[in-house]
């Protein structure tokens, strides 16, 4: 066996992509999952994943126009390059997962059917019914599986990663721990790629999966690695609201045809169904008549929470606005969006197809993440163009390798060499909002495409005279020790009576700091909001510092797992908080009132996030960004004045 190899943190498609990837490159992978791959978040997306194909090119699509979209829809904050790439790259990673299996939703004529998803006028969202990040999971994991059967992946599942390893400025390994048998054990490897998704449970409930606590990425930060735009938090218009957590409602509901509405009279508590549709406020139609219920998410978050919030005319004076899908055929329904359909009958007893769902915004997706670089490609023109004011496309190829440089070392490569973010935990393609079904194109994107890139690296003349197997032992045992000393200085903190105290309860800090960042860092940010945000911060983290466990169990021990990641989470909400207090202007999901418009001139630029270790401080510097290709424009989405 070659002792090359390298870790892949994460069992989602990111991860996965990225295991076939270097496995089919000849390295060995070590693929870690704090659930088994098939059960990661991955399953959980559901609406479809973009990419221009030859019906769409008929509409009058293309490549440059998705990279377009995707620029525009995040407000101009991405590095450009890396976008151009992946929209160049999307029609071969769908006609890859075509090849391996995946079920798309055919047309009559058997091409592969298209539908609209917000921030676009064209349909060009690939989909499986409405389980597509189910199907993609599981074509991935038979892809994996393959190379497992060939001893060229090791799945390490129920481990949780606990530190990169960093001896000479360059990772060489991880910590981890095995959550049955609580081994804390050190692995080396010639590179490492986080693929570990979002931070959802820093907000409390949101339609993340519990696991995803962002612990991981705030693990690889408190290490050295910068983070980029923590402050990008994306709010989901739709979801079910619920007392244990927030159930998405896909935007391919929209995109299907769903309206969004409310009584146009406050205090009208008739039924929906009785309701005339001249007494209905379709406010996203009337105020975007171009997009109308497919504007981007961002935009059709603070339009329900205005709606809601500030006009009080939401569903029986409640926060929740209809989604209604009840004029459409109930088989075309049940073809399209049976998967979410199901979900919200089972959780909320109603059947959608007959009445309208009733919805409101909740904590979605992670923009920001750990900053990563790139080596451009070879489309770089002398003056970017404003597409969306003159209407002009580029006389360009839609060919790989303009963007980003195919096989580059340092492509979604961190700040620390050899330590690489894959998927949503990469904040390069996103910018100030993700357009939706691009999230899981960006997750393969990168396992496939930067997967070539940590290939080149491993092989690269540097790492192959200087292999992580040369590194001194004692490199990992004194960080087995540092987080054996951690999880001891924890299970020494043990009170049987912790669960009465709400003080040092992590569970009770954990809900009050949910309840305090989806107040102050979601759809609407001020300045005094958000200082009082980081005074109750100071406070968690003080208690934090005193907490108490309930539970000293040598095996399985969840409340260890959940308290370490606390603090965590703890010490990523600062970065949020002070990103967002840095960043006095309003883009894309971050919107202040008291500094409503986008400010180019000042904040067109990256948030980097770096965390000093002697005082467990975070600082925000603002790097520039690399905004050549697309010239920024207003960003209405035809909004009426």
């Amino acid at each position: 066996m070659s002792q090359q190899r390298v870790i892949v943190v994460g069992g989602g498609l990111a991860g996965l992509a990225a295991s076939v990837r270097v496995a089919e490159a000849g390295l060995d992978v070590d693929l870690f999952s704090l659930v088994p791959v098939k059960r990661s978040h991955s399953v959980c997306a559901q609406g479809g994943i973009n990419a221009c194909n030859e019906v769409a090119r008929q509409q009058g699509y293309s490549e440059y126009e998705h990279f377009d979209e995707t620029i525009y829809g995040g407000d101009f904050l991405a590095d450009q390059h890396p976008v151009l790439e992946m929209a160049n790259w999307a029609p071969r990673i769908i006609d890859l997962l075509d090849r391996m299996g995946v079920p798309f939703n055919r047309t009559n004529e058997g091409n592969r059917d298209l539908r609209l998803f917000g921030g676009s006028l064209f349909k060009r969202t690939h989909f499986a019914g409405a389980t597509t990040g189910q199907q993609l999971l599981y074509a991935l994991d038979e892809q994996t599986r393959r190379y497992e059967s060939e001893g060229k992946v090791t799945k390490y599942e129920f481990w949780e990663f606990l530190w990169p390893i960093i001896e000479g400025g360059r990772c060489v390994g991880i910590v981890a721990q095995d959550l049955r048998t609580m081994q804390i054990r050190a692995f080396r490897a010639d590179a490492v790629i986080m693929a570990t998704g979002g931070n959802g449970l820093i907000f409390g409930k949101s339609t993340n999966s519990v696991i995803c606590t962002g612990a991981a990425a705030a693990r690889c930060y408190q290490a050295g690695a910068w983070y980029g735009n923590p402050e990008m938090i994306q709010v989901h218009p739709t979801a079910i609201p619920g007392a244990d957590k927030l159930r998405l409602m896909s935007e391919s509901a929209r995109g299907e045809g769903g309206r969004v509405w409310v009584p146009r009279r406050k205090g009208d508590h008739r039924p929906a169904r009785d309701i005339p549709d001249a007494e209905r406020y379709y406010f996203l139609e009337e105020r975007y008549p171009a997009y109308g219920n497919i504007v981007p998410r961002d935009i059709a978050t603070r339009e329900i929470f205005s709606v809601c919030v500030t006009d009080g005319l939401g569903v029986n004076g409640e926060n929740s606005v209809y989604l209604d899908l009840t004029h459409k055929d109930p088989e075309y329904l049940t073809k399209k969006l049976g998967g979410i359909l199901d979900i919200y009958e089972k959780f909320v007893g109603v059947d959608p197809r007959v009445e309208p769902m009733k919805i409101f915004p909740a904590v979605h997706y992670t923009m920001g993440g750990l900053y990563t670089t790139f080596t451009k490609g070879s489309y770089n023109p002398t003056t970017p163009l404003a597409k969306h004011k003159s209407g002009t496309r580029p006389p360009i190829p839609f060919d790989i390798g303009l963007g980003m440089q195919p096989g580059a070392p340092n492509n979604s490569m961190t700040n620390v060499t050899g330590l690489y973010a894959f998927g949503e935990v990469n904040f390069g393609y996103h910018g100030a909002n993700r357009l939706g079904a691009n999230a899981l194109l960006s997750c393969i994107f990168d396992g496939l495409f930067c997967g070539v890139s940590v290939a080149n690296y491993v092989r690269s003349e540097a790492v192959s005279k200087s292999p992580a197997s040369g590194v001194a032992q004692s490199a990992f045992d004194s960080a087995v020790q540092s987080e054996q000393a951690k999880a001891k200085r924890l299970l020494d903190a043990v009170d049987p009576a912790a669960n009465r105290g709400a003080e040092v309860n992590p569970y009770i800090i954990g809900k009050e700091l949910g309840e305090e960042m989806t107040a102050a860092c979601t759809v609407v940010r001020t300045e005094a909001r958000l200082k009082q945000c980081q005074s109750k911060l100071a406070e968690l983290k003080d208690r934090y510092s005193r907490l108490r466990l309930a539970d000293a169990a040598t095996w399985t021990n969840q409340s260890l797992s959940y308290t370490r990641a606390l603090g965590d989470m703890l010490t990523l909400a600062d970065a949020i908080a002070l990103g967002a207090l840095t960043r006095k202007e309003s883009r894309g999901a971050h919107y202040r009132t008291d500094y409503p418009e986008r400010d180019d001139a000042n904040f067109m630029k990256t948030t980097l996030a770096k965390y000093n270790p002697a005082d467990r401080s975070t600082t925000i510097e603002l790097a520039p960004i690399d905004a050549s290709l697309i010239l920024p424009t207003a960003r209405t989405y035809g909004k009426k004045s």
